[in-house]
C-alpha cells in the first residue's frame, strides 16, 4: 500500500461500513476517522459535538428553515457551516497521510490531489435490520423505517454537497455487499485491494 493512500467508505445504515473501516484501519496500521471528524470539526467551528452529530446530515429544504438559519452574520446556514468545518478537518487529516475515513462526503471532498480508494458498502435490507437490532442495539417495531430515514438523510446530504448520487457505482472504485461477504472477508478484500492500489 502506498504511504499516502486514503480509503473512503460511504455506507448504508446497518451494512457494517463503520466496523469494516475500523478493522481495516487496524489491519493496515493507519488512523481511522469517523466520530473523530465530528470532534475536530466541533473544535474548529465552535459548535457542540452533540449538535453536529444531530444536525450534520439533516439538510432541510424548507424555505422558513433556510431563512431562519441562513445568516447575514454567520456566513451561511448552520448545515453549510458544519459541512465546511468537516471539510476542512478532512483535508487536514488527509494531508497527514494514509488513513481510513467513513462518511462525510470524503470521496468527493478529496477527489482532487489525493490518492483515494473510494468504497461503498451496502447489504440486503433484512441483514441490515438484523445488524441494527443485534449489534447496534436499536429497539422498536420501526427498524426498517429508521434505516430508510437514515439512508435518505445520507443520500440527500451527499447529493446536496457533491451534486452526485449517493451509492451510484460510478462514484466509487469498489462496492461491497455485506450480505455476500462477512465483515472479516470485506476487510480482507479491501486490504488486498489497498495493497494493489
Amino acid at each position: 500500500m502506498k504511504n499516502n493512500l486514503i480509503i473512503t467508505i460511504e455506507r448504508e445504515f446497518g451494512s457494517g461500513g463503520h466496523v469494516i473501516g475500523e478493522k481495516l484501519a487496524e489491519a493496515l496500521g493507519v488512523p481511522f476517522y469517523d466520530e473523530a471528524i465530528i470532534e475536530r470539526a466541533a473544535m474548529k467551528s465552535g459548535f457542540d459535538k452533540e449538535f453536529i452529530e444531530e444536525q450534520e446530515q439533516k439538510i432541510n429544504n424548507s424555505l422558513l428553515f433556510n431563512i431562519a438559519t441562513n445568516g447575514y452574520y454567520t456566513g451561511g446556514s448552520l448545515h453549510d457551516q458544519i459541512f465546511i468545518a468537516e471539510r476542512d478537518t478532512l483535508i487536514e487529516v488527509a494531508q497527514q497521510g494514509a488513513c481510513v475515513i467513513v462518511g462525510r462526503c470524503a470521496d468527493y471532498i478529496l477527489r482532487e490531489g489525493y490518492n483515494c480508494l473510494n468504497v461503498f458498502v451496502h447489504a440486503e435490507k433484512e441483514d441490515r435490520i438484523k445488524r441494527v437490532v443485534e449489534e447496534y442495539g436499536v429497539k422498536g417495531n420501526n427498524i426498517s423505517s429508521i434505516i430508510d430515514k437514515t439512508d435518505k438523510q445520507r443520500a440527500r446530504h451527499y447529493q446536496y454537497y457533491s451534486d452526485q448520487v449517493w451509492g451510484a457505482s460510478e462514484n466509487y472504485h469498489l462496492t461491497l455487499n455485506t450480505s455476500r461477504f462477512s465483515i472479516e472477508q470485506a476487510v480482507g478484500i479491501l486490504k488486498d485491494v489497498a495493497e494493489l492500489f
